[in-house]
């Protein structure tokens, strides 16, 4: 597991979320998770960097991120930033 930082911007009522945060979580990754539903910063947050109001977000220290991805889609993403 690498120091690389990842955020995860999501609300516990959206199912993409939940399958998100569970491979997160099954896969050791240490990432910040931020309730949008609770925190309106981080809901801003989210809306500017994807540039709608869309959840799960997930971004990466490298300045790019995810929206709603496939595991596949997220486990490729981390595999190349060498976090898996």
């Amino acid at each position: 597991m690498s120091d690389n930082k990842v955020t995860m911007y999501g609300a516990e009522w959206c199912g993409d979320c939940r399958r998100s945060k569970k491979f997160l979580d099954s896969n050791n990754v240490n990432y910040t998770y931020v309730d949008v539903e609770h925190d309106d910063a981080g809901k801003d947050k989210a809306i500017s960097i994807c540039g709608k109001q869309s959840i799960p977000v997930i971004a990466f220290n490298d300045g790019t991120f995810l929206v709603e991805p496939s595991d596949i889609d997220l486990k490729k993403k981390l595999e190349e930033l060498s976090v898996l």
